[in-house]
């Protein structure tokens, strides 16, 4: 194998873990055979799962540790746990440079708080972003923020512009970025100051790496005829509730329908096929992988309450992003 890309994995975060974690990357490593595991964690739980979900002992480093960073902990109670914990060893492995990039569904505050801690931003950023993909009706969004910063200034957003335009690159070569900046109207007067500002510049200035297409209302944003959406964390934050919240309610009531009477399970049979298609497309496990944006090494946030093959695809973002070159990208464009 010939310069393996190698994931550092916190192996301890996040529900029903460390078994998720460890048939996540035995899913991975199935599809992706250059890629490397740096796994931290309890070696007393973690060796059992690697021969049950029989994960190839050349495919990866176990680092023990039984310190970890609980679901409660405050992102400040987790970073004074001290740098024993898998959290904290993981993401120094990346500082160390023993790793190309890191993952973990653990808590997301302690997360992010120890990336900081131990790794740099890129020069001209001044604050991370929170990034993940959406699905739309002609393929996928970049969304961001999506929490890191509550209050963003338009330099902030403009940033995110370009940080959210490099990571699509980054996944989908052959797509042109397209950014909108997500606002109460699409009328050009619409918005508050900062928003109004960001418009100004965006639309002012010619950007090499995507096309600035204005404002988009959140109930065009799976149109589709923009891929990069740009709001303040805050903002973000609530169209990601929104968005899951409206899918999770739609595959539960579809799934009443079609298994409460004769008629709906007959109608379920009929139309398995389409029905198997269309929740796929709202299956929030196929899109895990949230992206921290604005480090200089990548930080990969898997959802908490995710299981094997949510984790397996937050693994396949991850290696989408080092593959892809996202960082350099970002360094090139940034300024």
């Amino acid at each position: 194998m010939n310069n393996p890309i190698i994931i550092a994995i916190d192996a301890m975060g996040g529900d029903n873990s460390p078994s998720k974690v460890i048939e996540g990357i035995s899913l991975h490593s199935s599809l992706s055979k250059d890629v490397k595991y740096k796994i931290f964690g309890d070696g007393n739980l973690i060796n059992p799962l690697i021969k049950k979900f029989n994960l190839s002992n050349d495919r990866f480093y176990l680092i023990h540790t039984d310190k970890f960073v609980e679901g409660e902990d405050s992102a400040l109670s987790a970073a004074k746990k001290g740098k024993k914990t898998s959290l904290w060893l993981a993401i120094e492995s990346l500082k160390k440079d023993e790793a190309h990039a890191i993952v973990s569904a653990g808590n997301t505050g302690a997360l992010f708080l120890i990336s900081k801690l131990n790794l740099k931003m890129i020069d001209n950023i001044d604050k991370p972003a929170l990034s993940a993909l959406w699905p739309s009706k002609k393929g996928m969004n970049v969304v961001l923020d999506l929490g890191a910063n509550i209050e963003c200034n338009s330099k902030n957003l403009v940033d995110f512009s370009i940080m959210g335009s490099a990571l699509l690159k980054a996944l989908y070569s052959n797509e042109k970025p397209c950014v909108a900046l997500l606002n109460i109207g699409s009328e050009e007067l619409k918005g508050n100051a900062m928003i109004k500002d960001t418009y100004q510049i965006l639309n002012d200035n010619e950007y090499p790496l995507f096309e600035f297409k204005g404002y988009i209302e959140g109930n065009n944003i799976m149109d589709g005829d923009v891929n990069v959406i740009v709001a303040d964390g805050f903002t973000g934050n609530i169209a990601l509730k929104t968005a899951e919240g409206t899918s999770n309610f739609i595959i539960s009531e579809l799934k009443k329908a079609l298994t409460t009477t004769m008629i709906g399970k007959l109608s379920s049979l009929l139309n398995f096929s389409n029905l198997r298609s269309f929740k796929n497309k709202l299956d929030p496990r196929l899109y895990n992988g949230a992206i921290l944006l604005g480090l200089d090494k990548p930080v990969i946030k898997s959802h908490g309450s995710t299981d094997a093959l949510g984790f397996a695809n937050s693994l396949k973002v991850c290696e989408k992003t080092i593959r892809g070159k996202l960082i350099e990208q970002i360094k090139t464009n940034i300024y």
